[in-house]
């Protein structure tokens, strides 16, 4: 038994014990890359729709071309043909060269939470304005968490991962619903993009000019 099949072997029962960890949207399968038109080794759940003998994804060829400078693709998400949204994470199995044989793949079906999420937060973007700056302000903060939600949902992508171009775009949105004419708008934005202030304020002349 080579190392690799020492290391599959031993991740097989993890699978359903990884699965029944989070519930009936999550989705374990285990790939040996070794055989590309049948890397699927085992699954545990139902979510993509996977079974054992199925052939490697379009990703899993492109860490494998990609040899010992492939990277784990952690929380990345994706879609089925259905239109799911699935959070997915591959983590890579390598022997002792350093070299891929296989993955560890789960595959989390979020697209039920991400309604629920955009929905929490166009509630809270209707409440009644308060009287106070301060308080006033924070429900900015649920405003522009509410649009991004909703932007992010449209994209099918993390905000970390939007272009710049999207980011435009979401700057558009929110200067349409007039959230840059109160105070500490913009820092708002930036924090919820994950970009610098400088970058924001850049953001916005753009679009404005």
């Amino acid at each position: 038994m080579t190392d690799a099949d020492a290391v599959l072997s031993a991740l097989r029962p993890v699978l359903d014990g990884l699965a029944a960890t989070f519930g009936g949207n999550c989705e374990v399968v285990l790939h040996d890359y070794r055989r590309p038109e049948g890397s699927v080794v085992a699954v545990a759940g139902e979510v993509t729709g996977r079974a054992a003998g199925g052939s490697m994804s379009e990703l899993g060829l492109s860490l494998l071309k990609q040899g010992r400078d492939a990277r784990d693709q952690i929380n990345y998400l994706t879609r089925t043909p259905a239109g799911r949204v699935i959070k997915a994470s591959t983590m890579l199995l390598r022997d002792r060269d350093g070299e891929v044989f296989g993955a560890l793949c789960v595959n989390l079906d979020v697209t039920d939470l991400r309604h629920a999420a955009v929905l929490l937060g166009e509630l809270a973007a209707v409440t009644a304005l308060p009287d106070a700056t301060t308080t006033f302000t924070n429900d900015v903060g649920q405003l522009i968490r509410a649009v991004v939600a909703e932007e992010e949902l449209k994209l099918g992508r993390p905000v970390s991962r939007m272009t710049r171009a999207e980011r435009l775009d979401l700057f558009r949105a929110l200067d349409e619903r007039g959230l840059f004419a109160l105070q500490k708008a913009v820092p708002e934005v930036a924090a919820a993009l994950g970009i610098s202030r400088a970058s924001a304020y850049n953001h916005l002349a753009e679009i404005r000019s």
